[in-house]
């Protein structure tokens, strides 16, 4: 028999373990608590131990950020441009700011965000790296990424962002696609309010397809009337029978769907199992800003969707850029904000998975769950309940790192 140890008073929250009845514990709220059994490198179960004093989870995963974008707060304040007026106000902002991203400006600013990221928990991350004209150069932005990766103790994905509409130009999609396939980019777009959007997302798919690649949206990022790009996707995917990830990021028009339309979207996105990638820092901020008391604040209903069987996940965004102030790479961050924004209510470790095991599903890697899991994919961190985790999350601590006992 092979040696093995424990973690003394750790607790795991029940939502991150797979076999719930054969991983032992003492059930305590909405975690199992005991020593944690490290056999062979894994975790293995929880045996009758001291009270819980950490938490023990699967590594984060950040669906949704921008690293060539962040830190640029200050910068683009300096400018004297309007910031906070709306969504096309902040594209432009930033737009205003590309003059400064050189080699040296863009490394130094997105090792910040990626140092943020792995302090912060994350075993993978994926960034959307602006691609203003689609061809088979890469931006140099996605050249730096590239250059980063390697220094990272985590997993990067590489998301191209541009307009839909430019992927409609003929041989467009398949050009984007065939710089990105190399490097296993994924394919992404804006998809808004463009006139040829359907042709973009044909053709989006039809590239995705043709060179193995992911798909990543960001969808209906409005609350204007009849914006339907979300609609478009789930149609395409269905007729298509795209079997590559699909995930959709923001869909703030979705807060204003009701009853059975909403229903029926979420039916189709459940069958065509396209995830949605919740993002509250930037949709808080930007949407729904004007007169009256009743606006809405341009959050996807995580509820509704949830229930209809739709993978719903929670992700950073912008962080210190025009699009969003304020904030930091952390998803615990993200869905504690989301958690006040969409009433989440406890116990809080059931919506732990929209970080970890969905999030990693949504872009496209197994599920990591607590048992069974190498310890290096595995972080504790000081605390004793998930709701004290969301209200004040501590550090991260790689579980290599802690003291254990040895045991027969």
């Amino acid at each position: 028999m092979s040696e093995a140890a424990i973690i003394p008073g750790v607790a795991v929250p029940m939502a991150l373990v797979a076999r719930q009845d054969t991983f032992g514990g003492l059930r305590r709220g909405d975690s199992l608590t005991g020593d944690l059994v490290v056999r062979d490198g894994r975790a293995v179960g929880l045996r009758p131990g001291v009270a819980a004093g950490r938490l023990i989870l699967p590594k984060l995963a950040e669906v949704h950020c921008h690293l060539d974008k962040c830190h640029t707060i200050a910068r683009v304040e300096e400018t004297g441009t309007r910031i906070g007026g709306n969504l096309r106000h902040a594209i432009a902002a930033q737009e205003h700011d590309k003059q400064h991203w050189t080699r040296k400006d863009l490394r130094a600013r997105m090792a910040r965000g990626l140092a943020e990221c792995a302090a912060a928990g994350c075993a993978v991350v994926r960034s959307h790296v602006d691609w203003s004209q689609p061809g088979p150069v890469l931006p140099l932005a996605w050249e730096v990424l590239l250059e980063l990766a390697p220094e990272q103790p985590l997993d990067l994905q590489i998301a191209a962002l541009c307009g839909i509409d430019q992927l409609a130009e003929p041989g467009m999609a398949n050009v984007l696609a065939g710089a990105i396939a190399p490097n296993r980019g994924v394919l992404g777009a804006f998809v808004l309010d463009q006139p040829h959007r359907l042709a973009g997302i044909r053709a989006a798919f039809a590239a995705a397809d043709r060179h193995g690649l992911a798909l990543d949206f960001h969808v209906d990022e409005g609350l204007d009337p009849g914006l339907d790009g979300l609609s478009l996707i789930v149609d395409v995917a269905l007729e298509t029978g795209f079997q590559g990830p699909v995930l959709c990021g923001h869909g703030c028009a979705l807060s204003l769907l009701q009853g059975d339309d909403l229903a029926r979207l979420a039916d189709r996105m459940a069958r065509a199992g396209i995830a949605l990638a919740v993002l509250p820092s930037t949709n808080l901020y930007l949407q729904g800003r004007g007169a009256g008391a009743n606006r809405p604040r341009g959050l996807a209903p995580l509820h509704a969707l949830r229930e209809r069987g739709v993978r719903v996940v929670i992700g950073t965004d912008n962080v210190r850029d025009a699009f969003m102030p304020l904030g930091r790479h952390d998803p615990v961050w993200a869905l504690s904000l989301a958690c006040l924004a969409a009433h989440l209510d406890p116990p809080m470790g059931q919506w732990l998975p929209a970080v970890t095991t969905d999030a990693r599903a949504a872009l496209g890697l197994a599920p990591v769950t607590v048992d069974g899991a190498r310890l290096v994919d595995l972080v504790a961190v000081e605390t004793a309940s998930t709701a004290d985790l969301l209200a004040h999350p501590p550090p991260a601590q790689a579980l290599n790192d802690l003291k254990m006992d040895m045991i027969a």
